[in-house]
Parts: C-alpha cells; structure tokens; sequence
C-alpha cells in the first residue's frame, strides 16, 4: 500500500469506506407530531454488552435529524435479502414509505418491522457530535431475530447477499 502524502479527499474516503461490507437496516421514530419517519442506514454497529447500547449516525444535513434527535426511542430493523426492495424504497424521496411492510407500533411507538432479520428497540442515551453526522447512542430495551434469514449486504456501492451481488 502506498503512503498517504495529503488528507484524504470526502470522495477517497467514501471510496475507501465503500470497501467494508455492511449490514443495511431501516431506522425508525415517530416525529412530535406522531408520524412513523425512517431512513435506510448502513452505519449501525454495536457499541456495549454491559449494558446494552448499539450506535448509529445521520448526516447533519438530513431533514429527519430534528425528529430523530426528539426522539425518546427508535428501532433498528436489520434487513433481510428478501427486503431489498424495502431498502430502497427508505433509501428514496418516497413520500408514504411506510406504506408497505408489515409495521407495528414498538416502545415509544418506534415503527417495528415484523419480519426483519433483527430488530432492536432502544431508548436514546446520548446524541453527539461527529463532523458531518450526528451520532446516536441507544440503550437496547428489546429485540428480536430471526436465524434463518439471509443477510442483506452492502459493499462497494452495491447490495449483496452471501451468494453475490443482488
């Protein structure tokens, strides 16, 4: 590997980011007003067993960020392959995206996908700051998983499964 001789460039770095799969989720909350908003994210990870907490960040730029930062709790709903179609439609400017899915209100009302491959329901323990994103810290209160669902994947700007690119 060559030496890096200047700072990476944001383009380099999403490049290079691109690199490490990831698993994709849709996250979700419930706005002041009570309507369902979610998002599809590839930046959710675990932070702590003891106790519970799972991590995530949101560009500062996104019009969702004052409804998620309200937010007392919201859900990770780690997709399966069979919900890439599901992926996309979060990942769009889709007005009514929670029109399709099997939804069910979770703690604090977070939006719950029924057959996700896994979902964590968490309460929001700290939000910070990190350079263009905001990210979020949540206390896992419930979850749920499913063993036999196929993982859906991204990697290099693609979605995949375990068997190759979709």
């Amino acid at each position: 590997m060559s030496p890096v001789v200047a700072a990476p460039t944001a383009q380099a770095l999403r490049q290079a980011l691109g690199r490490y799969a990831t698993g994709v989720a849709i996250l979700t909350c419930r706005d002041a007003a009570g309507a369902p908003l979610g998002l599809t994210v590839n930046s959710f990870a675990a932070l702590s067993l003891d106790p519970p907490l799972v991590l995530w960040s949101l560009r500062r730029a996104s019009a969702l960020l004052p409804a998620f930062e309200a937010a007392s709790h919201w859900a990770v709903n780690v997709l399966g392959q069979a919900q890439l179609p599901l992926s996309r439609r979060f990942a769009s400017p889709e007005p009514d995206k929670f029109a399709q899915g099997d939804w069910a209100d979770g703690l604090g009302l977070a939006p719950v996908l029924a057959d996700a491959a896994a979902v964590f329901e968490c309460a929001t323990e700290v939000v910070h700051d990190g350079g263009d994103h905001r990210l979020f810290i949540g206390r896992v209160l419930r979850l749920d998983s499913r063993a036999e669902a196929e993982p859906l994947v991204y990697h290099g700007s693609h979605y995949h499964g375990l068997s190759g690119t979709l």
